[in-house]
């Protein structure tokens, strides 16, 4: 392909993107992938320069574009070299003309922007949220001692995070499968608030693929009872696969009817040390490795988020044992989903506190902690230990 072909593809799939980000369809990885599937001519270096390209438009973009061309005029306006491509060649996109319209380069949606300010991030630090991510992965110490494989695959090691090493970016990490996770330093360190322990009785309420519950069973040191559920079966099915690679034996998958999963956890009531709630959320801590989904996000799905949050946190908190706690987790940055949720926990449950967290990174937030890229180079989370009256 030529450079030209190159930004003609990538306007092309941004169309896509766009279309879907307003519909609700497929994610953007998914339509790089599909357009691929069908262009066999395209080599390793033609998808990797249009990927490229399709992403850099959709990082610089805040707003939604209203084409692709529009998003990739954007880009060009910032960069020469790509402006060069728009030369009307056979496979090329048209030349821009002088006066036309391009999509206004910015972090966030305004509205969105708003949100984020008024919640405590500072507009100079909303960029960081759709900058590249790098690769964490979490050594998994059942299978693999974490000095040694440190050692053997270099990389830079997490402050606080003895099992977590920071990758080069696109290093092959598939021949390691059960060996380490592919897994955020963010993601990592809320975990350490459930405090996990040899032969303890923990529920990850919304276990989604398990990769929490993978970091539960290993600091566990897969002794104990470690109950994983979710509503989602695709995501819920991936988790059994995974947890034997892993070497894990001490996870019950359970798939739940949602609106009915009070009464298929009843033989959990008050039983659980901990019940680890990551709950639904908008993942606004979460748009460096999806930036096209700052664009889905409204606030009438905002409003739907947090209904959910609040329906999880009614139906885990009866699993805790007396004395025991709950670890409530967003991986957002509003306060609506995050120090906010769990005030009304707290004002609707006389006796709950909040039980103060010591991390190896994140800043005090309501009664919670926070972390968040611009501040600790992780995606952004929100994490609360709560614990439940004697």
């Amino acid at each position: 392909m030529t450079p030209a072909a190159r930004t003609q593809a990538a306007i092309d799939i941004l169309d896509e993107v766009i279309a879907a980000a307003r519909g609700g369809g497929a994610a953007a990885d998914v339509l790089v992938a599909r357009y691929f599937a069908t262009r066999r001519y395209a080599g390793s270096k033609d998808r990797r320069a249009v990927r490229d390209l399709v992403y850099a438009a959709i990082r610089r973009a805040g707003e939604v574009p209203v084409t692709g061309r529009a998003a990739l005029v954007g880009l060009a306006r910032d960069d020469d070299g790509v402006a060069a491509t728009f030369d009307g060649s056979a496979h090329g996109p048209a030349a821009i003309e002088h006066d036309e319209a391009a999509a206004v380069a910015g972090a966030v949606p305004d509205w969105l922007s708003r949100a984020l300010s008024a919640s405590g991030l500072a507009v100079a630090d909303q960029a960081a949220l759709v900058a590249r991510a790098p690769l964490d992965i979490r050594i998994n110490r059942l299978r693999a001692d974490p000095a040694a494989l440190a050692t053997e695959l270099g990389g830079e090691p997490i402050a606080g995070l003895p099992d977590a090493l920071r990758l080069p970016t696109g290093t092959n990490v598939e021949p390691l499968a059960g060996l380490v996770e592919v897994q955020d330093a963010g993601s990592q360190i809320v975990t350490l608030a459930a405090c996990a322990k040899p032969g303890q009785h923990i529920v990850d309420l919304c276990a989604g693929g398990g990769g929490k519950t993978l970091a539960l069973a290993a600091a566990m040191d897969n002794r104990g009872t470690l109950l994983a559920t979710d509503i989602d079966r695709p995501r819920l099915s991936r988790l059994p696969p995974r947890a034997a690679r892993a070497g894990v034996t001490i996870v019950e998958p359970r798939l739940l009817d949602g609106g009915r999963e009070a009464a298929a956890l009843a033989d959990w009531q008050g039983h659980a040390d901990t019940v680890l709630i990551d709950a639904p959320c908008s993942g606004t801590g979460t748009w460096r490795r999806n930036p096209e989904a700052r664009w889905r996000l409204t606030p009438a799905r905002l409003e739907r988020f947090t209904t959910q949050q609040r329906h999880v946190l009614a139906l885990g908190a009866p699993l805790v044992r007396p004395g025991g706690a709950l670890v409530y987790i967003v991986c957002s940055l509003l306060d609506a989903e995050g120090a906010e949720q769990i005030d009304r926990f707290l004002a609707d449950r006389p006796g709950w506190t909040a039980e103060p967290l010591t991390l190896p990174a994140g800043r005090p937030r309501g009664e919670g902690i926070r972390l968040d890229p611009a501040h600790d180079g992780t995606d952004g989370f929100f994490v609360a230990r709560l614990a439940r009256p004697c």
